[in-house]
């Protein structure tokens, strides 16, 4: 008889798809992004907000981890076990929706990455033939994929390697550059950018800091295949360390080398000219070879972790049966297909978005912001009631004080990121609640509650200003 362990994935492998998801394209723009926001000061205390809300979220997602282990494929279940079954129907597909939106990001700075090269082609990564070749990529990682999920997360580990090799190259340069003078003279805004309060500069980098660290679940969402459930904590908190020490040194060096309005003027992928403006043009192709490296094997473990949402979500009735079904390979093919669907949707809609680039990463931010904060209102309830806790009750009072802690930090990026994104992800919600309710007729099942009822309501009437918003031009995608 075959070891049904054998399939199962150790801890370096598990801590390799956390590393894998989180260390994709937003790192390689974090230089531009936070110098268009602030100086060394204000990103001190963001990393400091960012850092500690999330490390609550991963404290989260260890305890329940360790205190629910019945539970698979965490990120939506966590919320059906806490809120019900709308609720996790909501923190499913907004998880996937941000997923899908993610992988597009990646193919718009994929795209300009290659404009850096080839500008006439490619562009701002929104052109025809930019759009063109995001296409071919999008079917042509599917079809890899179709071919097995072991082979893919082999590739997703040797990948992860691969692509930190030019960020530690560029943190060691810019540390032999370092200028204490020119980081003193960034300090508190630096020379010729405009006058912001430190809390408007600290807002503005907060989406940012929220789509950089999306993957730190990515251990929880894989929890079916770990060898053994321990280690599903463990990798979300290696992996969580690991990158949080490279994303602080990316975003805090460059501004020892070169004056803050240069590092905010650079070209996307914004850590390629920033490194070009310390050691030249080779600096900028090193790294952009570096972009389509990680992006590439980052868009790897976000496609399985959207097939894989997706069809834990199908198992549980909390989505179309449609979307239960594996393959020879044991991948599930229809969640795939709906997915790549999705995502080639929405790169072809980026040919008519004047920002894609920001627009794409900061839709991507909000829409995990609701998984988030149902798993932290999870894990508020469960350290409360005490399951799961019977032969470690002094951990209750510790992991309630990290999921609210939690609670508020997921709460604050609600606030951050403004009316504007919040409207445009329920303009999406709305038409997913028909999933739901495919979902819910094929089990003969109650619609909703008098609370998911409510909910709902919010929901559509959400919807609809912020269908309103975009019909008028008062809300500009």
């Amino acid at each position: 008889m075959a070891d049904p362990s054998a399939d199962k994935l150790p801890l370096p492998t598990l801590t390799a798809m956390v590393v894998g998801s989180m260390v994709g394209a937003g790192i390689f723009n974090l230089p531009g992004r936070f110098a268009t926001a602030t100086g060394p000061f204000g990103a001190i205390i963001a990393w400091a907000i960012a850092g500690t809300g999330m490390y609550m979220l991963a404290r989260v997602f260890q305890a329940l981890a360790e205190k629910r282990p019945d539970i698979d494929s965490g990120v939506f279940a966590y919320a059906k076990a806490g809120f019900g079954d709308y609720m996790g129907f909501l923190s499913a597909f907004g998880y996937w929706l941000g997923s899908c939106l993610g992988n597009v990001f990646y193919w718009v700075l994929i795209s300009s990455t290659l404009g850096r090269f080839f500008p006439g082609l490619f562009g701002d990564g929104t052109s025809a033939t930019a759009i063109i070749v995001s296409l071919a990529g999008i079917w042509a990682f599917h079809f890899m994929i179709l071919r097995g999920v072991e082979q893919a997360t082999f590739i997703n580990t040797i990948v992860t390697i691969a692509k930190i090799v030019p960020i530690i190259v560029a943190i060691l340069a810019f540390i032999y550059f370092f200028n204490y003078a020119q980081f003193s003279e960034n300090f508190f805004g630096g020379v010729g950018m405009p006058e912001k309060t430190l809390v408007a500069q600290v807002r503005d980098t907060m989406l940012i800091t929220v789509f950089v660290f999306l993957g730190i679940e990515g251990a929880s969402v894989y929890s079916r295949y770990a060898k053994r459930r321990a280690d599903v904590g463990t990798a979300t908190i290696l992996g969580f360390v690991a990158v949080t020490g490279l994303m602080v040194a990316i975003t805090l060096l460059p501004y020892a080398t070169a004056p803050r309005a240069d590092i905010a003027g650079v070209a996307n992928p914004s850590l390629a000219g920033a490194l070009e403006l310390v050691v030249g043009h080779w600096g900028a192709v090193f790294i952009s070879i570096g972009v389509l490296v990680s992006v590439l094997g980052a868009y790897l473990a976000w496609s399985l972790i959207c097939a894989e949402v997706l069809f834990a979500a199908a198992r549980s009735n909390d989505m179309p049966r449609l979307f239960a079904a594996q393959n020879g390979n044991r991948v599930p093919a229809n969640a795939l297909w709906l997915t790549n669907i999705v995502v080639s949707l929405f790169v072809i809609s980026t040919y008519w978005s004047r920002d894609a680039f920001n627009v794409m990463l900061d839709m991507t931010s909000v829409t995990a912001l609701l998984p988030y904060l149902l798993v932290a209102g999870y894990g508020v309830l469960l350290a409360r009631s005490g399951v799961g806790y019977e032969t470690t009750p002094g951990e209750r009072g510790r992991d309630q004080v990290f999921a609210w802690i939690a609670v508020v930090y997921t709460l604050f990026m609600f606030v951050a990121a403004g009316l504007k994104y919040v409207l445009l992800v329920t303009v999406l919600f709305v038409p997913g609640t028909v999933l739901y309710v495919w979902a819910r007729r094929e089990q003969r099942a109650r619609l909703f509650t008098p609370v998911e009822l409510a909910v709902f309501a919010v929901t559509l009437l959400g919807g609809a200003i912020g269908a309103y918003g975009l019909a008028t031009g008062l809300i500009t995608p």
